[in-house]
């Protein structure tokens, strides 16, 4: 029972990690996309790339975030091969948020800036905020202790 109770109590601070970071890089994501298509921005007509260019950006803030603060614990070297696996998932997390900005824009034929933000920045987010937690604990920061123990944390 102990063991259970320590195990969810590291999975909610690793949570509570994971989503500062995540609200950081989100602020990094909303600013540098209106800038670029709203403010007025230089990439107006062409959202998906501007949101491509934000997420890029909020991209680097999530990895040092998880890599510093909320993976700490884990005892992975920085390789190559790490990042090429957190770029290959990101990757995938910004296909999800694009095909939300998409569909409202292009579908829905939504553009101004409230729906851009709920689309793309909200609930795109969102979706790949779950994506990203479960995948980036799973692939880019794996648990390689040898002991579940108690003492060992």
């Amino acid at each position: 029972m102990l063991v259970a109770k320590d195990s969810f109590l590291r999975q909610l601070k690793r949570g509570g990690a994971f989503l500062v970071v995540g609200g950081v890089a989100f602020l990094v994501d909303a600013v540098v996309y209106n800038v670029l298509v709203f403010a007025p921005g230089p990439l107006f007509e062409y959202p998906i790339v501007a949101k491509i260019i934000a997420i890029a950006v909020a991209s680097v803030v999530t990895y040092v975030g998880n890599r510093i603060w909320t993976y700490r614990d884990r005892r992975t070297k920085a390789t190559v091969r790490q990042f090429l696996i957190f770029s290959a998932l990101n990757v995938a997390a910004i296909l999800l948020q694009l095909g939300c900005l998409g569909f409202s824009r292009y579908v829905l034929g939504l553009s101004d800036p409230v729906s851009d933000n709920i689309s793309g920045t909200l609930i795109g987010q969102a979706v790949a905020t779950v994506f990203r937690y479960v995948t980036y604990g799973r692939w880019v920061f794996p648990d390689r202790s040898t002991s579940n123990s108690p003492t060992a944390a």
